[in-house]
């Protein structure tokens, strides 16, 4: 496994190594000793999947202490357009981003640590997408940001018309309204 760090400190993407043959492919996706060694000391919680149809947008979310989550995401099937925007207060890239391709042909995976927003675009229909969390899930401490806030101007790599949100993802607030609690 490979630990690439991004231009945000602590956000880092994995590329595994992958044993290919003609009978298809293998590759860990987790290791415990290997994320020990590149400071990834996690406590994985809870599993989640979901499947979405070409222009679902899942996102910006997090979770508050104290149940802040990690997590640890990767496309088994589809593609992608990943963000995590780091909300640590004090950190010198707050509000900063980072977008990648995440699908079924690179099976690269990204590790979004507490302390930032997360959300995904699908690209293609059936899109499955995973992460590992650590912390369960808690509607109480559910936040988010509207997905095409100006001040974050995130590339997503579809068009607008083309993307499929929740009612709750509609009506999330501006960046400049966010009080983090990081």
């Amino acid at each position: 496994m490979n630990f690439i760090k991004t231009k945000i400190k602590d956000l880092l993407i994995i590329e595994p190594k992958i044993w290919k043959d003609d009978r298809g492919y293998f590759y860990e996706s987790y290791n415990k000793r290997n994320f020990d060694e590149a400071g990834i000391t996690a406590n994985f919680l809870q599993d989640n999947q979901s499947m979405s149809q070409k222009g679902t947008l899942r996102g910006l979310h997090a979770q508050s202490n104290p149940n802040a989550q990690g997590k640890l995401v990767r496309v088994i099937k589809g593609r992608v357009i990943d963000v995590a925007v780091d909300i640590r207060k004090e950190s010198e890239t707050y509000g900063q981003h980072v977008a990648l391709e995440l699908n079924d042909d690179n099976h690269l995976m990204l590790w979004v640590p507490p302390g930032f927003l997360h959300g995904f675009v699908t690209l293609e229909d059936d899109t499955i997408f995973t992460y590992k969390v650590t912390s369960l899930y808690n509607r109480d401490s559910e936040f988010g940001v509207l997905w095409n806030d100006p001040e974050l101007n995130i590339d997503w790599g579809i068009a607008p018309e083309e993307i499929i949100l929740s009612e709750k993802d509609k009506v999330l607030p501006l960046f400049k309204n966010l009080i983090s609690p990081f």
